[in-house]
């Protein structure tokens, strides 16, 4: 007998008998479809999928199930990372998702509009063309924005695929690949041979009509503003990863935001034009002090700034006419894309594309420093996972691809553009013109700073890896954040990455056990919960070392004083450069960072 099995590629047939079992006929699927070892498949009785051939019907017999001769099975196939399965819908279900995906995906975000009193012709209950809702992904609503909105955002993307008459049950989001599969038999591995099976297809570059993110907003203009302090102070470029969390953003339909939090820069070596990374010992602290606070790692961003000769400004580098990402920094994009993944439910491997954004803080055509944000495109990340992509040198507005060779093969790559007749042509990409790959993502602060991770009173709690610029974190620094702080201010002054990271990472009072329950009054902003955890005898331990450091530690301190100042007398000091009057305990000026003349 005949037993039909509606796959992605087709109806393919099996011939069974009565006594084979459910687990021997698909075992011939398996072989048959060639099937990778963590693939699972399901077998459904019905197109809609909602009668599944479940585990307890393995081992049943085909007349048992039963099945007869010529009927029509549906087969999914999943991803599965614990070996076979016999349900897809029950992978798809273990997929974690984002929290703001999950609220995204159970929202209803039709553009509803009112009814047109020139335009509409029936009563207050019925729907026309004119009035009827608009669908999230419609492109003349886009571009009726203001601005308009180029790019959808991903659940729009994802509405539009699963929006047709068959509600996307054939949908499966899959990531590009430019290897050789490892599985065909039917000749010697390459260079010695390939075929049709086993060699990638072709590619042809797309702009990318959809983003993962569609802004990214830092808190407090602040946090930007200390970062580039590094640039101020050295000359040298910076870089440093974004900490946040993802929620909805409602300018956009279906909307994606990236809300930064704080920013961490790792051990990094940097002159005037680039930056180079080194291996950091505190990458998994600050990941998990990090998560402690419900922060999540976000992005990346580098400084590219060069100061005017004699003037306070800087240069304009980057623009439509020169470029918005080098190649190598396309690279880098694509390699942090391809780290953090972006869970999906309709992607085969449970992840498609990714959330995590590049910012570059660069000159603007006013010659002031400019904050942007882009991402790569999914090409881009499959072309830089499967090392594809190259630099031009000479050139950073190019890329090229790389020619296969006897250690790799590279399939062709291919771009089109329009000629001076008006006709598209196909090129290929030798070299390659980034904006194929580019995403651009805007990049905003709010009118009023509401800084989740505040920090204290006075000058903030030095910033790791900055020893070259005079920042050093020990308990020195430690006691002089601590001296300014007050005992009502107790939550604002320990709500820094910094100072929680050095808590956690420092060895002369252990407090790993304790900080989760601190992290957690931070990201309530709970104050009685903190003012709990202050009075625990590890922390009291911490402010009997510092009082024990201090200059004067026979003096006692102003009400509601944390610890006593060095001279409660003393006045503030006047910044011979920009006649800013400082507090007594600052070294440096609060506005131009100069260091202290008197």
């Amino acid at each position: 007998m005949i037993i039909r099995v509606q796959t992605q590629d087709g109806v393919k047939r099996f011939e069974v008998t009565e006594k084979d079992t459910i687990q021997q006929l698909a075992v011939k699927i398996v072989n048959s479809l060639k099937l990778p070892s963590n693939q699972a498949i399901h077998l459904f009785r019905d197109q809609k999928r909602r009668h599944e051939l479940q585990q307890g019907d393995l081992p049943k017999t085909i007349a048992e199930v039963p099945l007869r001769h010529g009927d029509m099975l549906y087969l999914e196939a999943v991803m599965s990372s614990g070996g076979s399965s016999t349900n897809v819908a029950a992978a798809a279900a273990n997929v974690t998702l984002d929290e703001v995906d999950n609220v995204l995906l159970d929202k209803d975000e039709k553009i509803y509009r009112m009814m047109n009193p020139q335009l509409c012709r029936h009563g207050p209950q019925g729907k026309c063309l004119n009035c009827a809702p608009l669908e999230p992904w419609d492109p003349q609503y886009l571009d009726s924005r203001d601005p308009p909105i180029k790019h959808l955002s991903f659940h729009s993307y994802l509405r539009k695929l699963t929006s047709g008459v068959d509600k996307g049950k054939f949908v499966c989001l899959e990531d590009i690949t430019c290897k050789v599969k490892d599985s065909c038999t039917d000749h010697p591995p390459w260079p010695q041979g390939i075929c049709s099976k086993c060699q990638p297809s072709a590619i042809t570059l797309a702009r990318q009509t959809y983003r993962h993110v569609d802004n990214v907003m830092f808190e407090d203009g602040a946090i930007v503003d200390r970062f580039i302090q590094a640039w101020r102070k050295s000359g040298k470029q910076r870089l440093g990863y974004l900490y946040g969390k993802y929620v909805e953003y409602e300018d956009v339909p279906l909307g994606i935001r990236a809300v930064v939090t704080a920013i961490y820069e790792p051990a990094q070596t940097g002159d005037k034009y680039s930056v180079q990374l080194e291996e950091d010992p505190l990458s998994d602290a600050v990941s998990l002090v990090a998560g402690y606070l419900g922060l999540t790692k976000v992005g990346w961003i580098f400084t590219d700034l060069e100061a005017k000769k004699r003037t306070s400004n800087v240069h304009h580098k980057r623009s439509v006419e020169t470029y918005v990402l080098s190649a190598e920094e396309c690279i880098m994009s694509a390699h942090f894309q391809n780290i953090h993944h972006n869970p999906c439910h309709l992607a085969t491997n449970g992840s498609f594309g990714s959330k995590f954004v590049t910012v570059v803080v660069s000159g603007d055509e006013n010659h002031q420093v400019h904050l942007r944000g882009y991402q790569v495109s999914n090409q881009c990340m499959a072309l830089v996972r499967d090392n594809c992509l190259l630099p031009c040198m000479d050139t950073p507005s190019l890329g090229y691809i790389k020619e296969s060779s006897g250690l790799q093969f590279v399939p062709d790559v291919f771009y089109t553009v329009k000629s001076d007749y008006g006709n598209t042509v196909t090129k290929l990409a030798r070299p390659l013109p980034l904006e194929y790959l580019i995403v651009e993502v805007t990049t905003t602060t709010p009118l009023e700073p509401c800084p989740t991770l505040p920090g204290g009173h006075g000058n903030k709690f030095p910033i790791e890896h900055r020893a070259a610029l005079g920042e050093v974190q020990d308990f020195n620094s430690l006691t002089q954040y601590l001296q300014q702080q007050t005992h009502e201010a107790f939550l604002p002054a320990v709500s820094d990455l910094h100072f929680l990271l050095f808590l956690h990472v420092n060895k002369i009072v252990p407090l790993q056990a304790h900080l989760p329950s601190l992290c957690k009054a931070i990201a309530n902003q709970d104050a009685v919960a903190a003012f709990e955890w202050s009075q625990l005898d590890q922390w009291k331990n911490v402010e009997m070392l510092t009082k024990a450091t201090l200059p004067s530690p026979g003096s006692n301190p102003a009400p509601g004083q944390l610890f006593p100042t060095n001279s409660a007398n003393e006045e503030q000091w006047v910044c011979s450069q920009c006649t800013l009057k400082n507090n007594p305990t600052n070294q440096v000026c609060e506005a131009c960072q100069l260091p202290r003349t008197q």
